[in-house]
Parts: C-alpha cells; sequence; structure tokens
C-alpha cells in the first residue's frame, strides 16, 4: 500500500513538472477576455493572447485557439479573427451568425486582409513573438460579439475547456477565472475606463506533450582536441530515416520540395542524429584574460525556414559576456541572484531568418567572454554548456564522457607544434 502512494505521489509530481521549465519558470500564454459592452442577447468581448514566455515564439502557422460554451452562446460577428467552421445555423432567420459550434475553433486572420476586418494586434497569421525577444510583439487579440449569452456580470457563464495550439500540442490550458477587470487609458492619458468584467485563462508549454522526441541536438569541439563531439545518433528519433534526402539527391531540385505541408511533417537532410536542428558549441581561442566561444545552428528541414529563432543557453560564464559578434543577446534571470542563463536571436534583415536545409541553410556568431579565474578552467568540460534551447525546445546534449578532453602534458623538449601553439594561446594578452 505504501509502495502504491509512493508511485502515486510520484506521478503526480511528475505531471506538473513536465509542464515546469526551470529557465523560464514564469513562462506561460495568457488568454484573456474583456467584456467591453453588453448588447441585447450578450456581449461583445476583446479577447488577447499574451505570450509571456521569455524564449518560446508561436511560429507559423500561428495558434489555434478553441474552447466548450456553457450554453447555447453562438459567435455573431468577429474583428481580427475567423473561425474555421461555421457550424449549423439553420434555425437561424434573416441574420446568420458567424459561427454556431458548441466548441468552435478561432485562428488569426492573415497579414494584408481588408482593413474593416483588422482589429489592434491582429491578422499576423497567428504568428506571436517572445517576450523575452520582443514584448510589443508578443500578444495577438480580436474581438468577438457573443449572442445567446448572459447580459450582466451575474448571467454571464465562462467558456470552458480550453485549448491551444502554437502550432501543435503541447499547451495546457487552465479553466477560466474571472479576475479584476482590465483598465485603459485614453489616448490623451487623462481618463482611465475598464472592461465589464475580466476572466484569464493560463496555458503552460510541455515539451514531453508536444513531441516524444526532442527537435535538436547539441555537437561540441575545442581547439585543444582534435577530437568532434557528434550530436547522439537517432537523437531525435530515427522514424524519418526511411524518407530522410542525401545532399546530392535529385529531389531536391523539383519544384515545390521546400513548400511545407499541412500537417507539418519535416522533409529531413539524411544524418546520424536525424534533428531539425543542431547546434554546434565550438571552445575557439584562449587568452590570458579572456576566452572564444564559436556557435552556429544548422537546419536540416528542407521545409522549414524559422523568420523567428531564439537559442537559450545556460553556461556560469554567461554571467561576464563581454560581447557577441553577430547575434543579438539578452541575459535571462530566471532567478534573479544567478546570472548564468542568456538568450540570442538574430538580427533584423542580416540572419534573423534561418533558411531550410542547404548552403544557407545555417547562422554562426562567435562570444568573448571574460575569465573568472576562481572558476575558469578547461578541465571536465566545463567549457561546454549545461543546457541549450532552440526556440523554446531543450535540446540533446552528448553523454559528459564522450566531450573533447585536455591533452596530457609533454615535457618541453618534447613539446609538438599544435601544443606549442596550444601554450602560446594561453600566453597570449587580451588583444
Amino acid at each position: 500500500m505504501r509502495l502504491v502512494i509512493s508511485a502515486l505521489s510520484v506521478l503526480v509530481l511528475f505531471s506538473y513538472a513536465v509542464a515546469y521549465d526551470p529557465l523560464d519558470p514564469n513562462g506561460n500564454v495568457t488568454i484573456k477576455w474583456d467584456v467591453m459592452s453588453w448588447t441585447p442577447d450578450g456581449y461583445v468581448a476583446v479577447v488577447t493572447i499574451h505570450n509571456f514566455q521569455m524564449f518560446r515564439h508561436i511560429m507559423n502557422p500561428g495558434w489555434t485557439l478553441g474552447w466548450t460554451w456553457a450554453k447555447k452562446e453562438v459567435i455573431w460577428t468577429m474583428v481580427g479573427a475567423q473561425t474555421t467552421e461555421q457550424g449549423d445555423c439553420s434555425k437561424f432567420k434573416g441574420n446568420i451568425p458567424h459561427c454556431c459550434k458548441k466548441t468552435p475553433t478561432v485562428v488569426d486572420l492573415l497579414p494584408g486582409v481588408p482593413y474593416n476586418q483588422q482589429f489592434t494586434n491582429c491578422c499576423k497569421g497567428g504568428v506571436v513573438a517572445a517576450w523575452g525577444q520582443d514584448p510589443s510583439q508578443a500578444i495577438s487579440s480580436f474581438q468577438v460579439s457573443v449572442g445567446q449569452a448572459g447580459t450582466s456580470n451575474k448571467t454571464v457563464k465562462l467558456p470552458k475547456n480550453f485549448t491551444l495550439l502554437a502550432p501543435g500540442p503541447g499547451y495546457t490550458c487552465g479553466p477560466a477565472k474571472v479576475v479584476p477587470s482590465t483598465t485603459f487609458l485614453t489616448p490623451d492619458k487623462r481618463r482611465k475606463t475598464q472592461a465589464l468584467m475580466t476572466w484569464n485563462v493560463t496555458c503552460t508549454y510541455s515539451q514531453f506533450l508536444a513531441r516524444k522526441n526532442p527537435s535538436c541536438c547539441v555537437s561540441l569541439s575545442s581547439f585543444y582536441n582534435e577530437t568532434i563531439t557528434p550530436c547522439p545518433s537517432c537523437a531525435c528519433g530515427c522514424q524519418n530515416k526511411k524518407n530522410c534526402v542525401k545532399t546530392e539527391s535529385k529531389i531536391l531540385s523539383m519544384v515545390g520540395v521546400h513548400t511545407p505541408k499541412k500537417d507539418n511533417e519535416p522533409l529531413l537532410q539524411c544524418t546520424h542524429h536525424m534533428c531539425p536542428i543542431r547546434v554546434h558549441w565550438h571552445v575557439k581561442l584562449n587568452y590570458k584574460d579572456y576566452w572564444r566561444v564559436k556557435i552556429a545552428i544548422t537546419n536540416f528541414n528542407y521545409r522549414m525556414n524559422h523568420s523567428l529563432w531564439t537559442l537559450a543557453i545556460q553556461h556560469p560564464n554567461l554571467n561576464n559576456l563581454t560581447q557577441v559578434f553577430s547575434f543579438n543577446y539578452k541575459p535571462l534571470l530566471p532567478y534573479e541572484s544567478i546570472n548564468d542563463t542568456g538568450m540570442f536571436y538574430g538580427m533584423k534583415y542580416f540572419n534573423d531568418l534561418l533558411m531550410e536545409a542547404g548552403p544557407t541553410g545555417n547562422v554562426q556568431s562567435e562570444l568573448l567572454l571574460q575569465k573568472d579565474m576562481d572558476t575558469f578552467t578547461f578541465k571536465q568540460g566545463w567549457a561546454f554548456p549545461r543546457k541549450v534551447y532552440f526556440n523554446g525546445d531543450e535540446c540533446m546534449l552528448p553523454p559528459p564522457d564522450s566531450y573533447p578532453f585536455l591533452p596530457n602534458s609533454a615535457p618541453a623538449t618534447l613539446l609538438t607544434f599544435p601544443a606549442f601553439i596550444f601554450l602560446l594561446l594561453f600566453l597570449l594578452p587580451v588583444w
């Protein structure tokens, strides 16, 4: 009996833990409903999706939001979004609702729709940036007019069973909860108004729910060892091995090969790891007071380019990061007293687009880090990252015993040329 209780306790703890990210402990997607006015048979609400995740975007083809109505509500009109199905509206005469389904599914409108269909922060194809990268773009909203609903705070029934695809599975949404009404400032900032009623829904992400295998892996190398530590074999699962494409294959010259499919099924380059993304960390140079790292991100998916990408890395020496040469960088402080995590992302119009697999399917940068002589060492893999995330998903690292190791020391009279260069680099001044 005691064993069963222990097992259940572990199961409960695990079920909560899978949606907890230690590098982004407060990250979530919050869906806020603000009732702005009452109508003869319901209300008009503004629905806002806030992406409060520090380094996880909602990528193309964007978010899909669903819920179940508590009563027999219908959607009369929508601005800035639309439902994917109208449902059976045959009982209505005259005005026909936008959607009569008990469980509507809503998607964002695409860019370029007519102005009379647009709403504030809408019409981006459902793409929402990460809060840590660009808070101004970490929001999406639309307006909905709901009928056959309550017409006061006491008679309105909150929708239930919220679901969020962004764009695939991975998000679990809690119940809607009434919160203090949102306040708004007029454009001249002299008058404050507030919503008639507000409720929130919080959705959290779990990589375990999103996919059973990782979506990226990490390889390692260093100037002091000729060995390159590759990604683990089948790091992202080898279920796509039969359909992978060799680099010289004639398939790549076919028209439409790079067009994404509706189910987002990848077309991967044949590799031993079979990952869509590989992150390579190379310890490049060693100076007296500094050391230098090169980072390269390679895309192996012929059907996917990343118009928004983020790379989150945990390493103790990021607290003394001196310069990043061709990525944007922002420190992440999930625990304010510890500064060992940073987010890297592309520079606009330069390398913010990570193209699909091929000659241009990579981006790279170099980091210059200042040494703390009390902690710095090349021994036992200290120079390599502890955790690596690409677009919010944790990448698989090689096993620690395979990391490049320091060579054994040799007598001065037998010092080889590579070893001499290695020693010289240690003694070089900063610049």
